[in-house]
């Protein structure tokens, strides 16, 4: 038997929306009315915010004009970040669905077709109305905000370690369990250019990286210790980018959220909040910037940005 392009090439994104939805059984059974377009063939990890914002503004005024719901499928570097700037920008009330595969078309168990008969389905469900933007996967429906990648391959990659999903798929119709609390939208269209670094605390890092970031970036976000921690070496450099621009600490666990009174060393999350810095709370790094970065585009104020932060 002769090797496929994917095995001798590697996968790259080929198939449009026709394609992956011939390719569900079960869906001509729905009782939906389906359009579709292609927006865009990039891989997820070469997505941009634009991209996003662009993608915000055609769901918008495809609602004006009489969409009830959207499934949005693409690949899943980046569905995490790209759900959540989606739920940040999209103020309707028609539910948006992100929804990808970890198993491509051409090997045995492919998860795609199930995954975007759950989103169709979740996506047409009137309980789903109001809740902003979802990520359905193996039979799961997750909250953006709270939603990660946890795996590199495997087809239930996606949880939510914080929360937990909200609801399930059963019998071929979305069960929320859960309602999370309205999220603050941030208005579009993004105004202008920012740029938002994210650096990481790790063991022994003497921070050279800080150096000049209040200089080359509209904002900082650090990815701390435990619930909000850098070391003592960091402490001076981070309160003097903070005082030229936004700086945000958020875990690096993964799942928490951020304390404000518990510790009280030099660079502890009092030390911090102390000098300047804006505290995540339950979000993840990934996530505060995108946050951040959405909120320096439309152009919010420091107070604003706190507040949103709040």
């Amino acid at each position: 038997m002769a090797p496929t392009d994917g095995e001798t090439q590697g996968v790259k994104p080929q198939l449009g929306a026709a394609d992956l939805l011939a390719g569900v059984p079960g869906l001509s059974d729905l009782d939906v009315t389906l359009r579709f377009t292609d927006v865009s063939k990039k891989p997820g990890a070469s997505l941009s915010v634009d991209d996003i914002a662009a993608l915000a503004q055609m769901i918008a005024q495809r609602e004006q004009n009489g969409a009830s719901g959207f499934v949005v499928t693409q690949g899943t570097d980046t569905i995490e970040e790209t759900a959540y700037l989606l739920d940040l920008l999209h103020a309707g009330q028609a539910p948006v669905i992100v929804t990808g595969a970890m198993r491509h078309p051409s090997i045995p168990g492919a998860d795609g077709p199930a995954n975007l008969l759950a989103a169709v389905q979740t996506a047409a469900s009137r309980a789903s109305r109001g809740m902003g933007c979802l990520v359905v996967f193996s039979d799961q429906i997750h909250a953006a905000r709270f939603v990660r990648k946890e795996h590199t391959t495997a087809p239930g990659a996606f949880a939510s370690p914080h929360a937990g999903p909200i609801g399930f798929i059963a019998e071929g119709a979305p069960r929320l369990l859960l309602t999370p609390s309205p999220q603050q939208h941030v208005p579009l269209p993004l105004l202008g250019p920012a740029r938002v670094v994210l650096i990481t605390a790790a063991l022994g890092d003497d921070g050279e990286l800080l150096q000049g970031l209040g200089d080359r970036f509209d904002g900082v976000v650090i990815a701390a210790f435990g619930a909000g921690h850098v070391p003592e070496t960091w402490v001076e450099p981070l309160e003097k980018i903070a005082e030229q621009i936004p700086v945000v600490f958020a875990s690096r666990t993964g799942a928490g959220s951020t304390a404000r009174n518990t510790y009280g060393f030099a660079g502890s999350e009092r030390d911090l909040l102390r000098r300047g810095l804006i505290a995540a709370g339950d979000l993840d790094p990934y996530k505060a910037r995108l946050l951040l970065l959405a909120h320096l585009r439309a152009g919010t104020d420091r107070n604003g940005i706190t507040a949103a932060f709040a």
